[in-house]
């Protein structure tokens, strides 16, 4: 399971998060935070494309629930918005190539391989809000319950 393909993507995608983590302006103390969850969110990923015989929805959407969670955790213990972890969290899973490439065919008036390359950008992003909508909404719902038993 762990090859160096493997290795390479999460190291890469480890220090992209700290770099988009850089330019965002974040201190060193969410700086950290992030990039481990950059780390985690896209081991997840990959694992998932490995276990799930590479479907790229539902290995993405267990990663984007699980960059959710780790931003909603996060911004509990650090006090601080979820918002601002998430986003640099969730960075590492942007389906960045699959876009590239709809880009090109699109502009080479190759359709075939636009609808192709579409498809799968559009399963990426699909799954990144869905992922991040079933946690909202489970945290939503106990903050609810909280709430109605004071």
């Amino acid at each position: 399971m762990i090859t160096k393909e493997f290795i390479i993507q999460l190291i890469s995608a480890t220090v992209g998060t700290f770099g988009f983590g850089m330019i965002f302006g974040l201190k060193l103390k969410y700086l950290i935070t992030v990039t481990f969850g950059g780390f985690l969110s896209c081991g997840i990923y990959l694992s998932g494309m490995y276990l799930l015989d590479g479907n790229i929805f539902f290995a993405t959407l267990l990663a984007g629930a699980f960059a959710a969670l780790y931003s909603e955790i996060s911004a509990r213990i650090m006090k601080a918005p979820s918002t601002l972890f998430f986003v640099t969290t969730i960075i590492s899973l942007v389906p960045g190539r699959a876009l590239y490439y709809t880009c090109s065919s699109a502009v080479l008036r190759d359709w075939a391989g636009c609808k192709s390359n579409a498809n799968i950008t559009l399963q990426y992003a699909l799954a990144i809000a869905a992922g991040a909508c079933i946690i909202w909404a489970i945290m939503l719902t106990i903050e609810n319950v909280k709430k109605l038993k004071k």
